[in-house]
């Protein structure tokens, strides 16, 4: 079993899952959008985050949420490179999230630890982007793309399907030239996606998280969890989403993607410290 992330700047040990905190610099974001997309904003929270436990911290300047319109390269560089340039200094694990070569590239440049793709690098030169540089990945399931994925859903067999084009990625990401070391894999919860077929997964994870490798896990106030409260919006999904982010972590997650990062670290150090 893989014990240590090499991504970038860092070797971060898996020996306990770590906590990703969420940094949105985005106007539309499907939970918190328009709250930290201005550079002092977007830093106070990296900070807070930081404060409450956090052990990286994820970047993003795009929507990927379903329905969310894609925007340009330059629209995009222009919300995150400020952030990144300012975080690059403060000694912390960076993770960049895009599907963009020219945004990884330019991340990357500047020193990013690890390219969080939705996409897991099947945009043109992505692979390569991400090979040539000493930055970890996580590459993400999905099926269609965000403006259209929660149309109609459809898989045969949703657990075998996606840890079948997990692994694809994987080898092909070890065949450009990264170790496995630097590769993390995510299912995808919420991104092409029906209730039913997120419940299968997750019940499926400590399956996926033994044959395929570390998995970064992103739950956080996804509207499965609404499905599962009646309904309820994401600004009222905190408790729901650290209820899952344990339970993935007791089913072997590397990596937890989170909104509530210090009651998502509060309840990691309880089950931590009582039961193991």
């Amino acid at each position: 079993m893989q014990n240590t992330l090499y991504a970038g700047r860092f070797r971060l040990s898996l020996a306990r899952p770590l906590v990703m905190g969420i940094v949105n610099v985005t106007p539309d974001s499907f939970s918190d959008g328009g709250r930290y997309d201005y550079l002092e904003a977007a830093l106070t929270h990296a900070r807070r985050l930081l404060d409450e436990g956090a052990d990286m911290l994820d970047i993003g300047g795009e929507s990927t949420r379903p329905g969310a319109a894609t925007i340009s390269v330059d629209e995009e560089l222009a919300r995150v490179l400020p952030v990144l340039r300012e975080l690059v200094n403060w000694q912390v694990p960076l993770s960049i999230d895009t599907c963009k070569t020219e945004v990884m590239r330019a991340s990357l440049d500047l020193g990013v630890d690890l390219v969080n793709d939705i996409a897991a690098l099947e945009a043109p030169g992505a692979l390569e982007a991400v090979a040539d540089s000493a930055a970890a990945v996580c590459l993400m399931h999905k099926q269609g793309v965000p403006q259209s994925m929660q149309a109609d859903p459809h898989y045969e067999d949703v657990v075998a399907e996606v840890g079948c084009y997990l692994n694809q990625r994987r080898k092909q990401a070890i065949v450009a030239g990264m170790t496995a070391e630097r590769i993390l894999l995510d299912p995808g919860f919420g991104f092409g996606k029906t209730y039913a077929h997120n419940a299968a997964l997750f019940k499926a994870l400590p399956e996926l998280c033994r044959q395929a490798g570390p998995m970064l896990i992103g739950m956080s106030r996804k509207s499965m969890l609404g499905h599962v409260l009646g309904g309820r919006p994401a600004s009222e999904r905190d408790s729901a989403s650290v209820a899952a982010a344990l339970l993935a972590a007791q089913a072997g997650a590397a990596v937890l993607r989170v909104h509530a990062v210090r009651d998502t670290v509060d309840a990691l150090k309880v089950w931590q410290t009582l039961l193991q």
